[in-house]
């Protein structure tokens, strides 16, 4: 029972390195994606040109993509003009409520959705709550604030259990 709420079905070190034909193989057409600390650092808004070159290859491919980000309007918003994406600010993962409009917004069935973040207590216990895809990527930089750095811990000990 714990299995299905901590454990990622997809496991990678970066959103670069996620296997996204192997996603579209699976069905999945629409990526939810975190903002802070998946895409880019959660102190920076400054964009690689490696990631801005991904997003265009995947909506080259057609997947359908949003934001869901538990972040203030002005950051999700400074991230979806960039990319041209839409977005989802204060969304509160893991609860509901962001990911209701996000889905709405997709316009997909969840059979088709994955979503793609760094943190097991928001953004695997999100899609794992709403019966979707998983992918956890290690965080781009590590926090050094205690609630974030207890978080990390826990999540190190659950990944190590399912080896």
């Amino acid at each position: 029972m714990a299995n299905k709420f901590f454990y990622p079905d997809d496991y990678v070190d970066s959103i670069l390195n996620i296997n996204y034909e192997r996603l579209y193989e699976l069905g999945i057409r629409g990526l939810i994606f975190d903002i802070d600390n998946t895409i880019v650092p959660y102190n920076t808004f400054e964009i690689p040109d490696s990631i801005l070159n991904l997003f265009e290859n995947l909506i080259a491919k057609k997947f359908v993509i949003c934001f869901l980000s538990n972040n203030k309007k002005k950051r999700v918003m400074h991230f979806c003009q960039l990319f041209n994406i839409h977005g989802f600010h204060t969304a509160l993962k893991p609860t509901p409520f962001g990911f209701f409009k996000a889905v709405k917004y997709l316009n997909l069935p969840k059979s088709e959705l994955a979503i793609i973040g760094d943190q097991i207590f928001t953004d695997v216990i999100c899609g794992r709550l709403q019966n979707i895809y998983t992918v956890l990527v290690d965080p781009i930089v590590e926090r050094t604030d205690f609630i974030n750095k207890f978080k990390r811990n826990l999540e190190r000990i659950i990944l190590s259990k399912k080896k």
